[in-house]
């Protein structure tokens, strides 16, 4: 038995801050919106977010939740549930399908995927086990709560010494490990102009005890002392919705990214995209703008496709 179709304005998919701050501009711009969110956040591991106007040291899934709070006061659904497929509907505007891991089926004039993505972190020991606590990954989000204490920088997929010149504006003591890596001679006067120590030897793993980073493991056995680990990782874009819509991609620094515009446009015609799904930026204000500027963009797009309809129908 067929499940019966809802119709929308709008599908958004991924209900994070690009994708709620996106249904909020729709829901006040009297769109039918609809967001499908599998509750996966990127930022779930994180007991504060920080550098948020408004929002600095409260927790990430208070801001969603508050987030979902006020788009009751518009004509917005918010759906738990994750996307089993999306077809493009075929006709002489914009359309998409969407079937549900529930199997409801929904159709829509446009559709923003805001997915966000996920942190692939190098294959340490004792790295992911305390990633959001005592791993983190961004200066900015992290940096002034372990402010002059014993910081390690793991350098990982490439030798980036930025991390480490970050945390030196925010303690002294800095450790940057190479991992085994040879470190380029303006990298190495970089860092040691500025006090941070370097250490070429091979990472074993990440020591803890009671739930607290303790030090840096290396393969010779010794192990440096250390209150914090900030390490980069591999980000892993969300995008199998956008790519089964055929959206077009660019190979960026090992990652297939999906190319969008300023607004949020992809190459298939209806179809935006915003947040993390599109860039590994991890500041929350940054999302947030993302997809609240993808859901102007949008609103101007069916206002658009409003006049086209209204004209032809006036013969």
């Amino acid at each position: 038995m067929t499940t019966p179709r809802t119709e929308w304005d709008v599908i958004v998919v991924g209900g994070g801050s690009a994708g709620l701050s996106a249904a909020l501009i729709l829901g006040r711009s009297r769109r039918r919106a609809l967001v499908i969110d599998d509750d996966h956040p990127r930022n779930a591991v994180a007991a504060h977010m920080h550098g948020v106007l408004g929002r600095d040291h409260t927790p990430p899934l208070d801001l969603l939740a508050a987030g979902r709070a006020e788009l009751t006061r518009y004509d917005v659904a918010v759906e738990s549930g994750a996307v089993a497929s999306a077809a493009l509907v075929d006709g002489d505007e914009p359309g998409f399908e969407v079937v549900l891991d529930s199997g409801e089926r929904h159709t829509a004039r446009r559709m923003l995927v805001a997915t966000g993505l996920v942190d692939e972190l190098p294959d340490i020991p004792g790295l992911a086990e305390q990633f959001g606590r005592g791993v983190v990954l961004c200066p900015y989000c992290d940096g002034w709560e372990v402010r002059d204490r014993r910081v390690a920088v793991i350098a990982a997929a490439t030798l980036d010494t930025f991390q480490a010149q970050l945390m030196r504006q925010l303690t002294t003591e800095v450790v940057f490990h190479t991992n085994g890596a040879t470190l380029p001679d303006r990298a190495r006067t970089e860092l040691e102009a500025r006090g941070i120590a370097i250490e070429e030897r091979e990472v074993a793993g990440v020591d803890a005890e009671g739930g607290a980073v303790r030090g840096i493991r290396l393969a010779d056995g010794t192990a440096n002392p250390a209150d914090v680990v900030f390490v980069a990782s591999r980000p892993a874009p969300r995008n199998a919705v956008l790519r089964d819509l055929r959206a077009r991609t660019m190979r960026h620094s090992g990652v297939d990214w999906v190319l969008v515009d300023d607004d949020g446009r992809t190459s298939v015609r209806g179809l935006y995209a915003a947040g993390n799904v599109v860039s590994a930026k991890s500041s929350v204000p940054w999302a947030m703008a993302s997809g609240s500027q993808a859901g102007i963009a949008i609103n101007a797009d069916l206002i658009d496709e409003d006049v086209r309809l209204a004209v032809a129908a006036r013969g």
